[in-house]
C-alpha cells in the first residue's frame, strides 16, 4: 500500500545537486541566531546542525536549470523535521523577496512537519510573512513552482507549499494539513491510510504531477520554457488567413463534427503546439475529466489553455461545474502571469445530472463569462468541433475567434431545440439551418475572426489540420502581444457589443 512503502528520500544538499546543473548552486544563507532560545532548546538546535551539517531547516540560493538561472528554497527535514521558527521563516522571505527583485522564477521544495514549536505561536504567525513574500512574488508575474516532498504538513502545507502555479509531489509522499500523528493523539484513532499521499491528492486535483526527484528538473525546464518571457517574435501571416467558410450546411457541420475520428484538443496539443505541460484541478480538491488545462507554446507563442475534452470510450465527459472552477484557475494564472489565454470549445453540451445543478453549473457558466469578458490578457478562442449550449458558451468570449470550417454553435444540440419548436428531435436539420449555428453564419455575424479549412474533413487529415490550426493560433496570440489590454477591452466588449446589431 502506499501509506507503507518504504524508500529513502533526498536530504536539502541531495535534491539541489539532483535538479541543478552541475556546481551551480549559489547559497544566499547568512549567519542565523536565535537570541530567545532557553538552554533546552539551545542544546535541540545544536544536536540538529551537527547531525546534518547545516544551521537552520531551510537552504536558500540560485543556480541554473539547463541554462536557466533560478532561485531555490529547500527544506531540510532532518533538521527538527524541517519545522520553521522565525531565523528559518526570515531566511525564507529573504529569498523570496531577493528573487522578485532579481526577476527570478522561484522553485519551493517543502518537507516539514510544519512549524516550530519550540517558538510556539510567534512561529506560527511567520507563516504570514512568508504567505505575502509568495504573493509579492507572483503578483510580480514570476512563476514560482512548489515540489511537495515527503512529507509536507501543517503550516507549510498550509502557506508557502500551497501556493504554486505549477505544483508537483514526490512519490508516496505524505501531504496535508494534520499530521497523521496528531490525528491519533487527539481522537485516539489512527488517521484513514493513503489520504495524505501524493497520489491521492493528484487523483483529487491537488497537486499537477507525481514525479521523482530525478525527473523535477525536466518538469521544471518545460514549465520555464512556456513560463518564461521571450521577446515577441514576428510571425508570418498563415495561409488560413484566405480560407472561407465551407459551403456545407449546418446540418453537414454539425454531423462531420461528430465523426468519433475527428481531431480533439489532445490531438491539437500533441501536434500543433511544440511544447505542453498539463496541469490538473482546481487545486481545491476538484478534478473533471470533461476540461483539459495545461501551459503551451504554438510556435513562438507561450499560452494557457483551458479547453473540452472528447469522451473516450467507456467515459463521461460532459463539462461539470468542478470543469468550469478548473478553468478559472487557468484564467487566473493567465492573468497573473501575463501570458495569453487559449479556450478550445468542443463539446456536445454541459453535465445535465443532479450533481451538476447542486455544484452550481448554472453560476460557474455565468463567472466563466464574467471572468472571461474583462480578462486583463489577451484571449483567443478555437471552435474546434461541436459547440452545444452554456458548456460552449462558457468558454467562448475573446479577442479573436478560430474557427474549424465544420464547428458550430448551438443554444442547444440541435436535437434538444428541434424538441422545444417541435415537440420532437425529427426537426433538427431544419432547425440547425434557421438558427445560424454553422460557420458561415458565425463569420458573417462577425464572431469568427479566422478559418481553419478541413480539406474536407478534418478527420481524414487529423495531423495536418492539426499543424494548420497551430501555426493560426500562433499568429493570432502574436497579432494580440503589441496591443495594450486597455485596447484589448474595450475591441473585446465592442465585439460582443455588435453581434446580432444588423
Amino acid at each position: 500500500m502506499l501509506a507503507e512503502q518504504k524508500v529513502r528520500h533526498l536530504d536539502a544538499t541531495e535534491l539541489i545537486t539532483a535538479v541543478l546543473d552541475s556546481g551551480s548552486y549559489r547559497s544566499w544563507d547568512e549567519a542565523v541566531s536565535h537570541p530567545h532560545a532557553g538552554p533546552e532548546y539551545r542544546q535541540e538546535l545544536a544536536a540538529a546542525r551537527a547531525k546534518t551539517g547545516v544551521d537552520e531547516s531551510v537552504l536558500t540560493g540560485e543556480g541554473l536549470i539547463r541554462g536557466r538561472r533560478v532561485a531555490v528554497i529547500v527544506s531540510e527535514f532532518r533538521f527538527l523535521a524541517g519545522s520553521i521558527g522565525l531565523a528559518a521563516a526570515a531566511r525564507i522571505v529573504n529569498a523570496v523577496e531577493r528573487a522578485t527583485r532579481e526577476g527570478l522564477p522561484l522553485l519551493a521544495g517543502p518537507a516539514s512537519g510544519g512549524t516550530r514549536m519550540q517558538e510556539g505561536t510567534i512561529a506560527f504567525l511567520s507563516m504570514v510573512k512568508i504567505s505575502a513574500a509568495v504573493r509579492s512574488h507572483r503578483q510580480a508575474g514570476l512563476p514560482y513552482l512548489v515540489y511537495l516532498r515527503h512529507p509536507t504538513t501543517g503550516g507549510v502545507m498550509a502557506s508557502w507549499g500551497s501556493l504554486g502555479h505549477v505544483t508537483v509531489a514526490e512519490p508516496g509522499a505524505l501531504l496535508g494539513f494534520l499530521g497523521p500523528r496528531v490525528y491519533e493523539a487527539l481522537h485516539g484513532i489512527p488517521f484513514p491510510e493513503n489520504v495524505q499521499v501524493a497520489e491521492n491528492l493528484f487523483d483529487k486535483g491537488l497537486v499537477d504531477a507525481v514525479v521523482p526527484p530525478e525527473q523535477l528538473s525536466d518538469v521544471v525546464d518545460r514549465a520555464l520554457n512556456i513560463l518564461v518571457a521571450r521577446p515577441n517574435p514576428q510571425v508570418t501571416a498563415p495561409a488560413t488567413l484566405a480560407v472561407k467558410p465551407s459551403d456545407a450546411g449546418a446540418w453537414e457541420s454539425i454531423q462531420i463534427s461528430r465523426n468519433p475520428r475527428r481531431p480533439d484538443l489532445r490531438l491539437l496539443l500533441a501536434h500543433g503546439a511544440i511544447d505542453v505541460l498539463p496541469l490538473n484541478g482546481t487545486g481545491q480538491g476538484e478534478k473533471d475529466p470533461g476540461l483539459q488545462l495545461a501551459l503551451a507554446r504554438f510556435g513562438q507563442k507561450s499560452c494557457v489553455v483551458i479547453g473540452h475534452t472528447r469522451p473516450r470510450p467507456s467515459q463521461q465527459t460532459a463539462m461539470g461545474p468542478a470543469s468550469l472552477r478548473e478553468a478559472r484557475r487557468g484564467m487566473r494564472l493567465a492573468e497573473e502571469l501575463g501570458l495569453p489565454l487559449l479556450t478550445v470549445i468542443d463539446t456536445g453540451g454541459a453535465a445535465l445530472s443532479k450533481e451538476a445543478e447542486e455544484g452550481g453549473l448554472a453560476g460557474e457558466i455565468a463567472r466563466s463569462l464574467h471572468e472571461l469578458i474583462g480578462l486583463r490578457t489577451p484571449t483567443v478562442s478555437v471552435l474546434l468541433g461541436q459547440g452545444a449550449g452554456g458548456g460552449a458558451l462558457a468558454l467562448l468570449p475573446a479577442d479573436r475567434t478560430i474557427a474549424a470550417q465544420h464547428a458550430w454553435l448551438s443554444p442547444l444540440p440541435p436535437e434538444g431545440a428541434s424538441a422545444i419548436v417541435h415537440r420532437t428531435p425529427d426537426f433538427a436539420p431544419a432547425v440547425s439551418e434557421a438558427q445560424g449555428v454553422n460557420v458561415a453564419s458565425l463569420h458573417g455575424n462577425g464572431l469568427v475572426d479566422h478559418i481553419v479549412d478541413e480539406r474536407s474533413d478534418a478527420a481524414l487529415e487529423g495531423r495536418a489540420f492539426c499543424q494548420r490550426l497551430g501555426e493560426a493560433i500562433e499568429y493570432e496570440l502574436a497579432s494580440l502581444s503589441s496591443v495594450g489590454i486597455g485596447e484589448l477591452l474595450t475591441r473585446r466588449l465592442e465585439k460582443y457589443h455588435r453581434l446580432g446589431a444588423g
